[in-house]
């Protein structure tokens, strides 16, 4: 979802900004996006506490900055370019869609909820339905579980580094996108666009 259906990278990392520099805890950014983008809050949490914290602290800790986050993003969210009419063309197309993503479900309810897409997808999957988060494989290959559909035969959109990796390990076809982070960032993948205005359902098809 982050980086995907919406260009938000820049409004976590404020809010990550903000968040630490409230706790005291050292920042930057670059070494944040390229350690801890697409991944869950326990796993960044645990990372940064040395797993000096229990489950309820992170989720604590965790729906605080993400509150920081909404109260920042809440006047600019805007899907990625191309997005809807992208859906709307899977759809139509009989082409089954779902989201699988590290973020919370309150994060989730903001962005669909306020893009008003939830109607747009067959499955949805998040942080609280996973109990390895990316790069581990189990969030997408649950996602092709609720779609009914084999993971050789699905693909994934990602912008992240662990998300990539995450889609590849479950066997599935992954599309870069450039929202997070730059082209020669990213792990080798068959294409790489900066929104969805770049894709048609035959460019999917090929590249399967």
């Amino acid at each position: 979802m982050d980086g995907v259906i919406v260009d938000n990278h820049h409004f976590h990392v404020k809010s990550w900004e903000v968040f630490c520099k409230k706790y005291n805890i050292p920042f930057e950014e670059n070494e944040f996006r390229s350690k801890y983008f697409g991944k869950t809050n326990q796993d960044i949490f645990k990372e940064m506490a040395g797993n000096k914290l229990t489950r309820e602290q992170i989720d604590n800790l965790g729906e605080e900055k993400e509150q920081i986050y909404r109260d920042i993003y809440k006047d600019f969210i805007a899907p990625v370019d191309g997005l809807i009419p992208f859906l709307n063309m899977l759809r139509s197309s009989g082409i089954k869609t779902a989201v699988a993503t590290s973020a919370p479900t309150s994060n989730l309810d903001f962005v669909l909820d306020n893009l008003k897409v939830r109607h747009l997808f067959d499955a949805i999957v998040d942080a609280s339905m996973v109990s390895k988060g990316k790069p581990d494989p189990e969030i997408y290959l649950k996602a092709a579980e609720k779609l009914d559909i084999k993971p050789q035969q699905c693909v994934v959109f990602e912008d992240s580094i662990s998300g990539i990796k995450s889609g590849q390990s479950a066997g599935m076809v992954v599309v870069a996108l450039a929202t997070t982070h730059q082209p020669n960032e990213l792990p080798k993948t068959p294409l790489v666009v900066k929104n969805f205005n770049e894709l048609t359902i035959d460019s999917i098809i090929f590249i399967q």
